[in-house]
């Protein structure tokens, strides 16, 4: 079984890309093209108060005519934000991103965001340990 804590020490990741309530839209689409990524984490301090993906900006930014240079990113992230935590495993990110239907995941360790993990990085995950086990299944028959 695949940890959450496991995928988090996988990724080539250098902290976590996050932007404050008050900063404009473009300030989090600019970090979110720089750091390659779909969605930032919304701090207030070391709070998180919200996330803001790229689905957040289409719907309630574009679809709205917000302008993203004059639109704090606190009128159009999600508030309500889901987390896991190291010690859960891929099945509960997964059981989450189908019945929440989102895509980015908060990893909570003892009050902070260790990490954010995408649906990317769930699926990365599962053809990695597959492709392991088929190794390791193909080894054990040519050897036996």
């Amino acid at each position: 079984m695949i940890s959450v804590k496991k995928i988090l020490q996988n990724k080539a990741q250098s902290g976590v890309c996050s932007v404050r309530p008050d900063d404009m839209v473009i300030d989090a689409l600019n970090l979110m093209a720089d750091c390659n990524i779909g969605a930032v984490v919304v701090m207030d301090g070391e709070e998180l108060v919200g996330i803001f993906s790229e689905r957040d900006y289409a719907r309630k930014g574009i679809r709205q005519g917000r302008k993203a240079k004059s639109t704090p990113v606190s009128e159009v992230m999600t508030p309500k934000v889901f987390t896991v935590t190291p010690d859960m495993d891929i099945y509960d990110c997964m059981k989450l991103f189908s019945e929440k239907r989102f895509r980015h995941l908060p990893v909570m360790e003892e009050d902070k965001v260790a990490g954010v993990l995408s649906i990317g990085d769930v699926v990365s995950a599962i053809m990695k340990e597959q492709s392991e086990h088929i190794q390791y299944l193909e080894q054990y028959i040519t050897n036996a």
